[in-house]
């Protein structure tokens, strides 16, 4: 018999939502059954909740009449519930969240599970909240002394000039949404002429945009893993064949980038990687994994993003990494469902009344 349920949840209300399918797909895969009983849950872009079979992943889609379900808080740990059965279903000892972005990524997920008191993969609300959001990020980081590129935040209401921005970061430069990823709505700005367009595409998908200084140099990341005593992997390079690693480079091209791990660095590189990514790991309060992403130009290191639920497709880094640096994508699985049953242990010891 399986030692413990896991609970997968996977789709959401993002624009990611297709990632999150196909990084479920290869967890699912990779999850031993001798140890864990899998429950499958796809929260749809309507943001109903419904129990998945296997074939619904390889499908790309869970058909609507499978059973929409909630969960219920328990002192003992939530419980699944099924609304037309109107019977709880099972009881998760542990969720494996892969809601890339908003609404999974963000810090809301983990306020649900928390209260509905189940243990999860990955960090709280608090660390999955400032990761989110780029802006907060980088003032945390440069705040903390570590190395970010120059970048300011606008509003609908607040739009610079061309000119205004060219000053200040110089040109190129990258506009982002503030609270998104897989570069979605990313885009480099190379002149006037097309300045005005790419900030409208970017406040397509938040009412905050990120304005970043370009540069030119070499994408490296690097995996962390682990809750108070975090590990950093050996870092991967991504060499992009597209004119930057944008979403169409990452998903819909196969040939849109090569991914390089171990990435080809000098030894003090390496390290100079390491140390920042641990120590961006824990000024942004993060838990049990991320994937922390950098720009490197000779011998300068600059922090990019801190991704708290880093992709598990085909082609993601975070697994890969591990896979480089001794730890195969089962064990890293096994370890990644440990430390969140270790988070949980811990926060059980706390007092929650005072007399």
């Amino acid at each position: 018999m399986p030692e413990l349920t896991v609970l997968v949840l996977f789709g959401g209300k993002s624009v990611e939502h297709e990632v999150s399918w196909e990084s479920a797909q290869n967890v699912v895969a990779a999850l031993d059954p001798k140890k864990y009983e899998v429950l499958l849950v796809g929260v749809g872009k309507d943001g109903l909740w419904r129990l998945c079979e296997k074939e619904d992943l390889k499908r790309g889609e869970c058909p609507k009449h499978r059973e929409e379900v909630v969960l219920l808080p328990h002192p003992e740990g939530g419980r699944l519930y099924g609304l037309s059965r109107r019977e709880v279903i099972a009881v998760p000892d542990v969720v494996f969240p892969l809601l890339h972005g908003t609404f999974g990524e963000d810090g809301t997920l983990q306020g649900l599970l928390e209260m509905v008191n189940l243990p999860y993969v990955g960090s709280g609300v608090l660390g999955s909240a400032i990761c989110m959001d780029k802006e907060v990020t980088k003032r945390l980081l440069r705040e903390a002394g570590l190395p970010v590129v120059r970048f300011f935040c606008i509003r609908e209401s607040t739009i610079p000039s061309f000119s205004e921005v060219a000053d200040i970061l110089g040109v190129p430069f990258f506009v982002k949404p503030a609270t998104l990823g897989s570069s979605v709505g990313t885009a480099k700005v190379k002149g006037r002429e097309d300045f005005e367009r790419k900030i409208a595409e970017a406040f397509q998908y938040d009412d905050r945009v990120l304005l970043e200084e370009y540069i030119a140099g070499r994408e490296i990341e690097c995996s962390v893993l682990g809750n108070e005593e975090p590990l950093a992997s050996l870092p991967g390079e991504i060499v992009p064949h597209h004119e930057f690693y944008s979403y169409e480079a990452k998903y819909l091209d196969p040939e849109g980038a090569e991914l390089l791990a171990p990435a080809p660095l000098d030894e003090a590189t390496t390290r100079r990687v390491q140390e920042l990514a641990l120590a961006s790991f824990r000024v942004c309060r993060c838990e049990g994994m991320a994937r922390v992403d950098f720009f490197v130009r000779g011998e300068e290191v600059f922090i990019n993003e801190v991704n708290t639920i880093p992709g598990f497709t085909k082609i993601s880094m975070y697994p890969k990494l591990w896979e480089a640096s001794g730890i195969p994508y089962a064990e890293l699985l096994d370890r990644l469902i440990e430390l969140a049953l270790e988070r949980a242990r811990k926060k059980r010891r706390l007092k929650r009344s005072f007399r």
